[in-house]
């Protein structure tokens, strides 16, 4: 089917997406679906077009190799920077939230202790009262 736009023009010749244009030679032929990249037997990569005229299969492999190394380059640079910013955020927030839950901890420590020391207090005393009467009483007879 893409033997019949061999000599024509290159805009003819691509009108359908399974045929290359081989500037060259002026030959258009299917393209070889086989294989991502035509053989240079077929048609040197310089020479070759598919999809449109004006981009050859040489500047396109440099165009998407650059763009391609430019956005895993970009999503490197920003995962490093996400990762340290995370991990500095950390670090800056992270002790203060220690230090507060530990210092709820230890106050709660202390609330506790003192309540003990209460009611030991107040058992004490009571005791006290109820011996110390005692002894009185005793004493007195």
């Amino acid at each position: 089917d893409c033997h019949r736009y061999t000599n024509r023009s290159c805009e003819e010749c691509l009108k359908n997406v399974t045929c290359l244009w081989c500037a060259s030679s002026g030959r258009c032929i299917e393209y070889p679906i086989r294989r991502v990249l035509p053989p240079t037997d077929i048609c040197e990569l310089r020479s070759a077009r598919w999809g449109v005229c004006w981009v050859n299969f040489e500047a396109l492999i440099i165009a998407m190799s650059v763009v391609g190394g430019t956005i895993l380059i970009t999503l490197g640079v920003c995962c490093c920077c996400c990762c340290k910013k995370k991990s500095k955020k950390q670090v800056l927030e992270g002790p203060d939230k220690d230090d507060e839950r530990v210092a709820r901890e230890r106050e709660k420590r202390r609330m506790r202790q003192e309540e003990r020391r209460a009611e030991m207090k107040s058992r004490h005393d009571e005791i006290r009262r109820k011996y110390g009467t005692l002894l009185k009483a005793s004493n007195s007879n």
